[in-house]
């Protein structure tokens, strides 16, 4: 098995693909913890200036306790999280499509080792996109904003330590989608566009229905809930009296309208992650090789 891990390895990094990805993941996390972190400081300023003074009144909120950076940090991780996604897509999917799959599988004890071995390496590369994408976020928002909007040590900390968790179960998820779909460009389309269109078109309708928690199901609603309900649950504990009524409008901002806790939220993601990675070991098992 350790063999079959170093060769996996290999692989991964004797091609450009890693770094490829790794470059846009960096720079994405980057950009949009910038952006986020500009628009909630100037959400921030405003509520707390005296031109809202009345608004802040009436709500019974005040500003100068909201770690607004919580939110910047949650978007941004969920965001970069589709590019450690599409690595793990191309993961089965680029090797049938060359055809090294036959070399991987003919040079193997068995294909149960050698999808074993591949899944080792791609939970490891899920975790190191993770660090950058917290790392990255983590720079992003620190350079925009506020030192009172930051979180402490523990809240980033329990944000980063899901941000992670979430781009290791994008990228078992992706994996599982290719081997199914065994079609590179396919996988790469059909994630995308089912994680940026489809379901939040689904969410919308959802949630203009009265329907919410049944967003917390899906598969991006569920991995949105693991950094959302922590940036939620962060910032309401930190933010003194906050009216029931701005509470899901809150889970909004951080993604996780609908959402269940962020353990329960991650149980549901993996379960989906197992359902397409289980399926995609199966229909590989039965593959033949040419």
């Amino acid at each position: 098995m350790g063999n079959l891990i170093k060769a996996e390895f290999r692989k991964t990094t004797s091609t450009g693909l890693w770094w490829g990805l790794m470059i846009p993941t960096v720079l994405m996390a980057l950009g949009w913890a910038l952006l986020t972190g500009a628009i909630f400081t100037s959400v921030t300023d405003f509520m707390s200036s005296s031109e809202a003074e009345d608004l802040t009144e009436f709500l019974g909120v005040d500003p100068s306790q909201w770690q607004m950076a919580l939110f910047g940090m949650a978007r941004s991780i969920n965001v970069a999280t589709l590019f450690p996604m599409i690595f793990g897509g191309l993961a089965i999917a680029n090797e049938i499509n060359r055809k090294t799959i036959t070399t991987t599988f003919l040079t193997a004890p068995n294909r149960v080792s050698a999808l074993a071995a591949k899944m080792i390496v791609y939970i490891v590369w899920g975790a190191i996109f993770g660090i950058a994408i917290v790392a990255s976020v983590s720079i992003g928002v620190v350079i925009t904003s506020d030192t009172s909007a930051l979180p402490d040590a523990t809240g980033w900390l329990a944000l980063a330590g899901v941000g992670i968790l979430s781009s290791i179960l994008m990228t078992m998820f992706g994996v599982g989608v290719g081997a199914l779909m065994t079609s590179v460009v396919g996988t790469t389309v059909v994630l995308l566009l089912y994680m940026l269109l489809v379901e939040n078109g689904i969410q919308i309708v959802l949630a203009s229905q009265g329907l919410p928690e049944i967003i917390g199901f899906l598969p991006n609603g569920a991995v949105n809930g693991l950094t959302g309900s922590v940036a939620s649950s962060l910032f309401l504990a930190n933010a003194g009296v906050v009216p029931d009524d701005l509470v899901d409008g809150l889970r909004a901002v951080a993604g996780a309208l609908g959402a269940f806790d962020w353990w329960l939220s991650g149980l549901i993601f993996l379960v989906w992650t197992a359902l397409f990675f289980l399926g995609g070991w199966a229909a590989t098992q039965r593959k033949d090789i040419t």
